[in-house]
């Protein structure tokens, strides 16, 4: 076998092994599309550098792992693509050593770079009322984008949760949701009046105009495209990122902005770190800890402004 083939069928073997490896994400971990997507995508990209520098990326050593990493940076690629990619890696080989398939995790010595401390972009209750008010009308598309917006403001759930909300989630009896995180992880979190009227107009007035479209029968998806079909991640985003326009709001603004803000109102109004992590359904609780930062942040500038001297 010549060097090119030789190449190719290495690169084959490395292929069939993430596959392998991806499915099993998706099978056992349960990992969204999405998050599996980024590892597929972070997995190709390094099968491709190592068959461009004639390295078998199954017997890759630390040193041309670490070669690989430092190609990425001189590449200016951001500190937390770097290691999103690192993140991968580690998650594959370390997959190979438990599998058998493997006798030596290269990637596991390997300390991933330091990313720059930066606070969630959150929302100011004006900007949110801004937003909101572009649902104002009276239109099918207004009421189920009302329901959206108030329903990602009320329980700080990502968009992955909103899509996958059906019917049966929402308890208005009781005046609350029943959302599911990563891992299928069940949690409740209880709603605001508001939030409860625009999801129930929408229930109520809209969701069985939506419904009747159908040309096939649907599922339980509580939102619905004008089709009738239930309403991806990617259509959802596209709706918030509509209604911020339409608002007049910074365009960088993603619907993961209302889970930050979410977390940092409860956080001003006095919530406990541990009632807002279960809240949140964060597994660790380093992980909501970045939103005190955050509140402060926001209570030093509302003293700066309300203070006669605070600009001073």
């Amino acid at each position: 076998m010549n060097d090119a083939a030789s190449r190719e069928a290495t690169l084959q073997a490395y292929q069939t092994l993430v596959a392998e490896f991806l499915s099993q994400l998706t099978g056992v971990r349960n990992l969204s599309s999405r998050t599996v997507k980024a590892y597929e995508g972070d997995l190709e990209q390094f099968g491709l550098w190592c068959k461009r520098e004639g390295i078998n990326p199954l017997s890759v050593s630390h040193r041309q792992l670490r070669g690989y990493l430092a190609e990425l940076t001189r590449a200016q690629y951001s500190e937390r693509t770097v290691n999103r990619r690192l993140s991968a890696l580690r998650s594959f080989f370390a997959w190979l050593v438990r599998e058998g398939k493997s006798t030596e995790d290269v990637a596991a010595a390997i300390s991933s770079p330091k990313i720059s401390k930066s606070l969630p972009h959150v929302m100011s209750d004006g900007q949110v009322r801004r937003l909101l008010a572009t649902c104002e009308g009276s239109q099918p598309k207004d009421i189920r984008d009302r329901a959206i917006l108030e329903l990602m403001y009320a329980s700080g759930a990502r968009i992955s949760e909103v899509s996958n909300l059906d019917v049966g989630d929402i308890d208005f009896s009781s005046g609350q949701v029943r959302l599911f995180g990563k891992g299928s992880k069940e949690r409740i979190v209880p709603l605001y009046p508001a939030a409860l009227s625009a999801l129930s107009k929408y229930l109520e007035n809209v969701r069985p105009l939506y419904v009747a479209k159908r040309k096939t029968p649907g599922d339980q998806g509580f939102f619905l495209s004008t089709r009738g079909r239930r309403m991806s991640a990617a259509a959802l985003r596209t709706v918030f990122e509509t209604r911020v326009s339409e608002a007049g709001l910074d365009p960088s603004l993603t619907p993961h902005a209302m889970r930050h803000t979410f977390a940092t109102v409860l956080l001003d109004g006095g919530a406990d770190l541990r009632s807002v992590q279960e809240l949140l359904g964060h597994e660790n609780l380093a992980t909501t800890q970045i939103y005190t930062h955050v509140s402060v942040e926001r209570l030093k500038g509302i003293a700066r402004q309300a203070h006669p001297r605070g600009e001073g």
